[in-house]
């Protein structure tokens, strides 16, 4: 028989755990973090497993789709469609044109994502520094465009760029992404502008320096992590875009990545092992990109920061 007073020791012990791991003054309480940490993991899990199936499908052999085993290396794992993707077939005498599909899409969006930001970061500063006639207008306009559906924007496009005798041409995809990605560019470095001291700027003007020099040895540094923001912006925007570059590109030696592997989908067949295998390959350089990018970011925050 236990005594009252080791009852209450006993008690008090108790209400003393609970207290801790439910309620914690200082910090998160373990309660919080196993939740919050648990909530996590099954985001994570849930976000993975499809890149996961995706993986095991690029390593079945025979295009096979539907199985009901939920084993991730499937049984008989082969790297044939990656070769089929990378080298072709010469059996089938299938040749592979998956390197011009990505030099393709990268020359575009490279280019694409240095002339919006060009455009963008001196159309920005634009707007947050001068105070001119329509000024206010031109901002709501340029917010108005971006709930416009793309699908809508086809048949001007098209039209345009016929015109322009730009079909079929590098020139007219750059065009047209350039122009879906500009204003909303615009008004996320003009926020960024609008949060640095203006007494930089004048202090520089005082001192004898123009208007261009302020805007690229101060301006510029400070926004760093901005414009890397919408470089990336930019860059992603056109990278996976497949509805504008299939109208206006209509030549096999013009396709970016989203057209060229839709050429392993035929009328009657899908390679859905080449299909899923293209897709991995093509997600490499964008992860390569975003962990560089990641590290980047971070450093520009670091030398954007102004001392008060």
């Amino acid at each position: 028989m236990t005594t009252k007073p080791e009852k209450e020791h006993t008690t008090n012990l108790i209400s003393r755990f609970l207290r801790w791991f439910f309620y914690r003054a200082r910090g998160d309480s373990p309660f919080k973090s196993i939740l919050i940490h648990s909530a996590l993991i099954v985001a994570c899990i849930i976000a993975v497993y499809p890149v996961l199936r995706v993986v095991t499908i690029s390593l079945r052999p025979n295009d096979t789709l539907l199985t009901t085993s939920l084993r991730l290396i499937p049984e008989n794992a082969t790297l044939n469609n990656y070769k089929e993707v990378l080298f072709g077939d010469p059996a089938k005498h299938r040749s592979s044109d998956f390197f011009l599909w990505i030099w393709n899409s990268i020359s575009v969006v490279a280019i694409t994502s240095i002339v919006s930001v060009i455009l963008a970061a001196t159309s920005a500063y634009a707007f947050s520094r001068f105070k001119f006639r329509g000024r206010a207008v031109g901002l709501v306009f340029l917010l108005t465009t971006q709930m416009i559906p793309a699908g809508m924007l086809l048949l001007p496009l098209f039209i345009m760029l016929a015109r322009l005798k730009m079909i079929n041409s590098s020139l007219g995809l750059i065009i047209a992404y350039a122009v879906t990605t500009v204003p909303l560019t615009i008004w996320m470095l003009k926020g960024y502008y609008d949060t640095i001291p203006i007494d930089l700027e004048e202090a520089a003007l005082i001192d004898g320096a123009s208007r261009l020099t302020v805007f690229t040895h101060i301006i510029l540094p400070l926004s760093t992590p901005a414009l890397a923001i919408a470089f990336l912006f930019s860059f992603m925007g056109g990278w996976s875009e497949y509805l504008v570059a299939r109208v206006v590109l209509q030549k096999n030696a013009m396709f970016t990545w989203p057209l060229g592997i839709f050429t392993f989908a035929q009328q009657f067949t899908v390679s859905w092992g080449q299909f899923a295998a293209a897709s991995i390959l093509i997600a490499i350089p964008v992860m390569i990109l975003f962990l560089y990018s990641s590290k980047w970011l971070i450093s520009g925050l670091t030398l954007g920061s102004v001392k008060g």
